[in-house]
């Protein structure tokens, strides 16, 4: 015979269910108590105590780094802590960066690349300042070179405002914020179609200095190619506070638009995180990401310009299980290296950084 149930029995059942229980239709949701069959004791049935994920598990092998300029007892202390090597600057010389190799050698490490001191200034109007930025360039190719190093950091240029690491000011230039922004831009030259929907005319200063630096710039680092590939050095491609390329998918143009194995991007983790959540940025350049800069930045939601502040590692942010999926995602095997984070002592940020690799 066809049994029925009414909409209370359903929900009761329903209840039951969502609760942890076994209910049958049409049964009590008590069951009788241990040791008797229809007892007149009679009690719930507990919960099941669910069972713990499973730990993540990754393919993908990263290796922990610091930038650093470190003496022999620095580098047994990052050694101790539980880094695997870490990146050099410009501003040694080629033959102390061979010496600097050779300490990091005999202990284990690797310095896998060289952040360039000072910003580019490849969109300068001052030619002689253009060149000086070029010279610099390939001093840091030949230093990166001794090290042993597989990649320069290069910021090419910046627009709008205040230089940082040692950048002259350049004219500020009303931008749209962070969340505004809406590019569109043309897929054979880069240029800026849009920035925001709706009327861009305020905005036409930007969208013209934008298009400059993405000219010149890129004429820039084509002059460079060649020293990089006699060097063996990537030329890494970083985005940071230069309100240049600003989300992932122009950006990603940008370092295509080469067409060339020896101009890639070195992605940081913060830098942007205002205009897109990094794990955007990770899916969007993909394969073209040659380095990692680990960083955290804290967003401050009472900000009327959508900024915030760079923090210590896991105290901003950045949501560290998704990024490290995104990373696993686009099989990248690589460095991650630590900048800033000074505060924390060597082996606070091994430990930390263990966390983020983990996917925790």
């Amino acid at each position: 015979m066809k049994h029925s149930i009414n909409r209370r029995e359903f929900i009761t059942a329903a209840t039951a269910v969502a609760a942890g229980l076994s209910v049958g239709t049409g049964s009590s949701t008590a069951q009788t108590a241990a040791g008797g069959q229809g007892g007149d004791r009679t009690i719930a049935q507990r919960p099941a105590t669910p069972t713990p994920p499973a730990p993540l598990t990754f393919k993908t092998k990263l290796h922990k780094a610091l930038i650093a300029r470190p003496t022999e007892d620095d580098l047994k202390r990052l050694k101790e802590a539980g880094f695997e090597g870490l990146e050099g600057r410009s501003s040694v010389t080629a033959d102390e960066a061979a010496k600097m190799r050779t300490s990091a050698d005999k202990l284990g490490l690797r310095i896998h690349s060289v952040l360039i001191d000072g910003w580019g200034e490849f969109n300068s109007p001052d030619p002689s300042v253009v060149e000086r930025s070029f010279v610099q360039s390939q001093a840091a190719l030949r230093t990166a070179e001794a090290f042993g190093a597989d990649a320069v950091l290069l910021v090419p240029g910046r627009i709008g405002g205040s230089g940082g690491r040692g950048a002259p000011q350049t004219p500020a230039l009303r931008m749209p914020r962070p969340w505004e922004f809406q590019i569109e831009f043309d897929e054979k030259n880069g240029h800026l179609r849009r920035v925001v929907y709706g009327d861009n005319a305020p905005y036409a200063d930007y969208i013209k200095a934008h298009d400059e630096a993405t000219d010149k710039t890129s004429e820039a680092l084509k002059r460079l190619i060649p020293f990089a590939e006699k060097a063996k050095v990537v030329i890494a491609v970083e985005n940071v506070g230069n309100n240049l390329w600003v989300q992932p998918e122009i950006f990603r143009h940008y370092v295509q638009s080469f067409q060339s194995p020896w101009i890639q991007a070195y992605f940081d983790i913060a830098n942007n995180v205002r205009f897109a959540p990094p794990e955007r940025w990770i899916l969007t350049l993909n394969t073209l990401i040659v380095k990692i800069h680990v960083k955290d930045y804290r967003l401050d939601p009472a900000d009327p310009n959508g900024r915030g502040a760079g923090v210590n590692l896991r105290e901003g942010s950045v949501r560290w299980p998704v990024l490290r999926q995104a990373i696993e995602a686009i099989n990248y095997n690589g460095w991650m290296t630590i900048e800033s984070n000074e505060s924390l002592s060597y082996e606070e940020r091994s430990r930390r950084l263990d966390l983020i690799l983990a996917g925790v």
